[in-house]
């Protein structure tokens, strides 16, 4: 079997890579809303998953993550979302 190298295919890149900037305006948008909403939700759901959406700010806070990330995909089924730790980093596991 042969593994095709994409990355030097610009039009592959193009149509199916993120766009780079916008992922660090998402990126950065997700860390401003959990900086606003985290210190109100932290005491009562330490350490549950926060499930956030960039463009409304919406976000949704449940202990099962893959029912926080059901709760957002209910309401935006294809926007981009960021999953965190509702913690003091936000990370959600160690690298």
């Amino acid at each position: 079997m042969v593994e095709t190298d994409y990355s030097q295919n610009t039009q592959y890149r193009q149509k199916n890579w993120p766009n780079t900037k916008l992922k660090k305006r998402s990126s950065q948008r997700y860390r401003e809303i959990f900086a606003q909403v985290s210190p109100q939700l932290i005491n009562e759901h330490y350490n549950w998953f926060i499930v956030i959406e960039p463009n409304s700010g919406d976000y949704f806070v449940d202990i099962d993550e893959e029912i926080a990330v059901q709760k957002a995909r209910h309401k935006y089924p294809t926007g981009m979302i960021g999953i965190m730790r509702l913690s003091e980093t936000g990370t959600c596991g160690k690298i």
